[in-house]
């Protein structure tokens, strides 16, 4: 038996109009790949696509895609994920499967308030698929609370379960701020779990549940993920031995500068020293800057220049982030504090009243401040998109105020 396992594809992910189409260009590579290993089948671990409702360019290439597998005899297996899914319970998903395009495993019936998913058996290998879907937030685990368990514990055969969840016990240190639920409420007693979600490269076989992996994006999804992965890839199994397949797109070249002390010319030159002699063909340059600046503003750096040396150099795309470069060039507010809360009410209550807020009391002003400095100070999470990052913080404030922020 020899079958294929991505997870995380996003197609239609990045929105600036050179990189629109490189998940979908990842996926066709990766399919590409799997043709020519000659797999039995192929699964799809949620999030097919970045939204419920792709755009018609990007569904027309993948449509084409499903096609060519479905001609060459490779089926494929998915379940919906955090993005593929639908309040609505409208989706293209569903559209694709009536086309006969693949199938969809989440399948099952409800008995007595409970969940009992029924499997899909693949007709060439014999092998028995099921799963669960992911849903925003990791609301899912509602539904994995009342999944019944039994039967497919003690169903025979070679056993596959798809999931688009984190598991608590393999979450790594850099991503302890992402929801995600205990090994246990898994069914027991599979071979290989095929998951998604969480947007990292793992395998882990723990005792009772078989094979547990995670094959990452097909391509990375955000600026810190092209730093981290550089690029995507998925897993091919073939008797029990799995075989990591990475997925090259586009070259990538880090710039990671500490500002410290640095005048904007400083930094403008640091970056030129160090690009001047090289080429950078087919390659996505990301630009990180931190620290404390000696003068001036971050933006006194000349991007424009630097932007415009890369692209002279056969650059495909250049990405900067800045969030962590600051300046010394601010008012000081002398206070007297021994640590950063203290600091913080310190200068919040020498400021209070500026606004007047109807029927608000100091004391009320206060606390809606320190929570929205709580709630803004949230980070964007590994595998969550720009656009879900702000919906999430806009309803987390809409929240403290008590208003509608849409």
């Amino acid at each position: 038996m020899k079958f294929a396992h991505m997870a995380d594809c996003h197609i239609g992910s990045w929105r600036d109009p050179k990189l629109k189409d490189i998940s979908t260009l990842a996926f066709n590579k990766a399919v590409d790949k799997c043709v020519q290993e000659a797999v039995d089948f192929i699964l799809i671990s949620g999030d097919l696509f970045n939204t419920s409702l792709p755009r018609l360019d990007n569904l027309k290439t993948v449509v084409t895609t499903f096609k060519k597998l479905k001609d060459k005899n490779i089926p494929v297996y998915i379940i919906p994920g955090s993005h593929d899914f639908s309040p609505s319970g409208k989706t293209m998903l569903d559209v694709l499967e009536e086309a006969g395009l693949f199938i969809n495993v989440v399948k099952g019936e409800e008995v007595d308030g409970k969940l009992k998913l029924k499997f899909t058996i693949d007709k060439k290998t014999g092998a028995k698929i099921t799963g669960m879907l992911g849903k925003r937030y990791s609301l899912e685990k509602k539904y994995y609370e009342n999944l019944i368990t039994e039967n497919l514990e003690k169903e025979d055969g070679y056993k596959i379960f798809m999931f688009h969840s984190g598991i608590d016990e393999l979450k790594p240190e850099d991503m302890q701020n992402i929801i995600t639920q205990p090994l246990s409420l898994l069914p027991k007693n599979f071979d290989y779990y095929a998951g998604g979600h969480v947007h990292i490269v793992d395998d882990k076989k723990i005792e009772g549940y078989g094979q547990i992996v995670f094959p990452g994006p097909l391509f990375p999804n955000s600026f810190s993920e092209l730093e981290k992965l550089e690029k995507g890839g998925f897993y091919i199994v073939e008797d029990n031995k799995l075989t990591f397949h990475p997925i090259p797109v586009y070259n990538i070249f880090k710039i990671d500068k500490k500002c410290d002390g640095k005048t904007p010319e400083q930094v403008y030159d640091d970056i030129n020293n160090e690009i001047k002699d090289k080429e950078f063909n087919n390659t996505i340059v990301l630009i990180r800057l931190s620290g404390t600046l000696s003068s001036g503003k971050p933006t006194d750096i000349d991007f424009k220049e630097i932007f415009s040396l890369l692209y002279d150099k056969s650059a495909y795309f250049v990405m900067k982030n800045t969030n962590a470069l600051t300046t010394k060039e601010f008012e000081e507010i002398k206070i007297d504090t021994k640590s950063v809360e203290d600091a913080e009410s310190s200068i919040i209550k020498e400021h209070l009243g500026q606004i007047k807020i109807k029927d608000m009391t100091m004391e009320k002003e206060e606390s809606l401040i320190k929570e929205l400095i709580k709630t803004l100070a949230t980070e964007k999470q590994e595998g969550e998109t720009v656009s879900d990052f702000e919906r999430r913080v806009k309803e987390e404030v809409s929240k403290v105020m008590d208003v509608d922020v849409n």
